[in-house]
């Protein structure tokens, strides 16, 4: 499973810091400045809610997709070797560790055959809404907690151990929760429905399941509730947090051909079938037609198997959920209600993405495909040959394609040499020029490359800048900003007046800003210059960029 992960990422291994993600570039330069910012952990100066983005007022890094966890565990390497060596690192890492952690739990666990158990792990770690969500999203793939989390859930529905279980769980669930949360939401929901179907389907119950079960879920909310109730709060209530999601779910729905349709990142996949989704990290619900036969024919062959019939249950369900609060056809929204209406407002489930339901129903699967494979290794001769080659015919077109990668501007020399010293002082306020915001973040890649050591203003990010506090992706530019996109987009410097000049004065002292930072090869680079050179006076080469000294 290394070795498949490896290939995957093998576009970004050439160059990481000089080619990134052709399909989701913005989240990329996200989650590095992320993984840098972590790093300061390292050095006693990590805070959940910081300044070093949208200076002055800074971000809630828990409301945002920050990746705690991962940039803490990984920051020695991020040290080492720069934060796009990490984030290519962790892209496959976590496509890695997810398959392994899988077939562990089916192998060890379900006791069911090497093969088996391989072929499942491999289905569970690479399938193809995990390989879409390897596109910028590594919250989202960072679920190699969840097998020992089920494995906490089923030891204890076995009578084992109640409060030592409970501890593991509730430090799992601790762990998980800075790893990524949301997908602690949809492995929460997705274990429940299974425990409800396949107490359903099991009767009768065991005497010893109840006991065991509550003492050791009791013991493990309460770890949780202790060591999440002040991040919980800062999140929800503390400074810079907002309400709501931020994303519509109406948008972010599944499309119900995509679940029969090959992502176009799978081998067998065409470019026709992403028009099924809103976009290249959202391939989550493209199943495939053959693989949903393969499962269907399976769980009617096993239908005698609680645990079996459960997953197909609660995989059915999932799916429902990721419709979203209507159906979809074909990329036309129809007036059909789906079962996501029911819970669409409920407090923590709105911040969730309904097509990522469907991520929810990968791991069931995968357990539906160990099963049958299994059965038909060990419990008879007829099919021992013919159930793994169906079950490899119908995986096979969904086999993972390498991540598409593209050329990216590298980080200026003035940066990764160290020469911003001279511009501001640790701590202090840098100005990239023109600001990033959410359609271009890439000057946030500027501040990763140093350790996040200055701040930017404005940036890529989720805070209270909506109606009433409401989220919202960025926040409003700053008439200095404004002025400077403008330049961008007319490819002239505009007509300056005095309130321009009234605005900079009030803009650099807002921001606290040292200097402003226009790099080389910078779309609109001639316009920015003489819109700086005008306001500021002439800009001063140093390396590879040119910087003014902020007056305010």
């Amino acid at each position: 499973m290394v070795l498949a992960a490896a290939l995957l990422t093998r576009g970004l291994w050439a160059d990481p810091a000089g080619r990134g993600l052709a399909l989701n570039a913005n989240d990329q330069a996200l989650d590095e400045w992320f993984l840098a910012y972590a790093t300061r952990a390292y050095r006693g100066d990590f805070h959940f809610v910081t300044g070093a983005l949208n200076a002055p007022e800074g971000i809630n890094v828990l409301g945002n997709a920050s990746l705690v966890g991962l940039g803490v565990l990984f920051a020695p390497l991020t040290l080492a070797f720069g934060a796009p060596v990490t984030f290519a690192v962790v892209t496959g890492f976590n496509l890695a560790a997810n398959g392994a952690g899988w077939y562990l739990l089916f192998a060890r666990t379900a006791g069911l055959h090497r093969l088996a158990s391989l072929i499942g792990g491999a289905f569970c770690g690479f399938a193809p809404g995990m390989v879409s969500q390897s596109n910028g999203h590594l919250h989202m793939t960072a679920a190699w907690l969840v097998p020992a989390i089920a494995w906490c859930v089923f030891s204890l529905a076995k009578g084992q151990r109640s409060v030592r279980l409970g501890l593991l769980l509730g430090g799992l669930v601790v762990a998980q929760f800075f790893l990524g949360e949301e997908v602690l939401l949809l492995a929460a929901i997705t274990l429940t429905l299974f425990c409800l179907a396949f107490a359903a389907t099991t009767r009768p119950i065991p005497r010893h399941v109840l006991p065991s079960l509550g003492i050791g879920l009791g013991v493990a909310a309460a770890v949780a509730l202790v060591a999440l109730a002040y991040p919980i709060w800062l999140q929800f209530r503390g400074p810079q947090s907002a309400h709501g999601g931020v994303f519509k779910p109406e948008f972010y729905s599944a499309d119900l051909k995509s679940f029969a349709a090959i992502s176009p990142l799978s081998l067998a996949g065409g470019d026709g079938a992403a028009r099924l989704a809103s976009g290249p990290a959202e391939y989550t619900a493209f199943f495939g037609a053959p693989l949903l036969i393969v499962v269907l024919g399976a769980t009617l062959w096993m239908w005698r198997r609680p645990a079996v019939v459960a997953c197909t249950v609660v995989s059915v369900v999932l799916c429902a959920l990721a419709l979203g609060p209507h159906v979809v056809v074909g990329h036309e929204r129809t007036e059909q209600w789906a079962p996501y209406s029911l819970i669409a407002h409920v407090p923590i489930v709105e911040w969730a993405l309904p097509t990522r339901f469907a991520l929810a129903a990968v791991p069931l699967l995968g357990f539906v495909l160990a099963c049958v494979v299994h059965a038909a290794l060990t419990q008879t001769e007829t099919l021992k040959l013919l159930v793994p080659v169906a079950v490899v015919a119908a995986l096979v077109p969904l086999a993972p394609m390498p991540l598409p990668t593209a050329e990216r501007a590298p980080v200026p020399k003035f940066f990764t040499e160290g020469y911003w010293r001279g511009c501001a002082p640790r701590d202090g306020t840098i100005v990239p020029v023109p600001l990033p915001d959410w359609n271009d973040p890439q000057a946030m890649r500027w501040a990763a490359a140093t350790g996040v050591s200055f701040a930017t203003p404005q940036g890529w990010f989720i805070g209270p800048y909506g109606d009433g506090g409401a989220s919202a992706v960025g926040v409003f530019p700053r008439p200095t900003s404004q002025l400077l996109h403008r330049a961008v987009a007319n490819d002239s410097p505009p007509v300056l007046t005095d309130q321009d000049r009234i605005d900079l004065r009030q803009d650099v002292a807002y921001w606290h800003a040292s200097c402003f930072v226009l790099a080389d090869g910078q779309r609109g680079a001639a316009a920015l210059k003489s819109t700086l050179d005008a306001l500021l006076g002439p800009g001063e080469r140093v390396a590879d960029v040119l910087v003014w000294r902020a007056r305010s």
